[in-house]
C-alpha cells in the first residue's frame, strides 16, 4: 500500500471513507475500495478487482452511470499530460476488443501520473 499512501496527499484524491460511504453499495463481498480520483462531478474508484467510473449526468446530477471495468479487460491505456494551452490531461483506456478507447479528461487537480501508477499496478499484475 505504499504507493496508495503516497497518493492520498494530492488534490483530486477522494478520502477512502467518502468513497465507502458513497459507493459501498457497489462493492461485492471480497472487494475493497483502494483509492479514488474526483474530476469535477465524476469519480474514478479503484478497487482490488476493478475500476468503477462514476459518471454524474444531467443538470441536477440525479442520473448516474456506473461503468465497471475488470482490470483484466483493459488491453492498453495511455495518458496525455496537460500542456501550456491545453490545460487538461487525458486518459485513454482500450477495453476488450473495442478499437475505440474510452477517453476521460482531467483538470490539474488530479495528478495524471499518480492515476497512471494505480492503473498500471492493477493492469500489469
Amino acid at each position: 500500500m505504499g504507493l496508495l499512501s503516497g497518493i492520498l496527499g494530492n488534490a483530486g484524491v477522494v478520502e477512502a471513507e467518502k468513497l465507502r460511504s458513497d459507493y459501498g453499495q457497489l462493492i461485492v463481498d471480497d472487494e475493497t475500495i483502494e483509492v479514488g480520483f474526483q474530476v469535477i462531478r465524476d469519480t474514478f474508484v479503484f478497487t482490488n478487482k476493478r475500476l468503477i467510473l462514476v459518471d454524474i449526468q444531467g443538470l441536477t446530477g440525479k442520473k448516474i452511470e456506473y461503468l465497471s471495468i475488470p482490470y483484466n479487460k483493459i488491453t492498453k491505456f495511455s495518458i496525455e499530460t496537460a500542456g501550456t494551452f491545453d490545460l487538461d490531461a487525458e486518459l485513454k483506456l482500450w477495453i476488450g476488443s473495442d478499437p475505440a478507447p474510452l477517453e476521460k479528461k482531467f483538470n490539474k487537480k488530479v495528478n495524471i501520473y499518480d492515476l497512471q501508477k494505480v492503473l498500471a499496478t492493477h493492469v500489469l499484475n
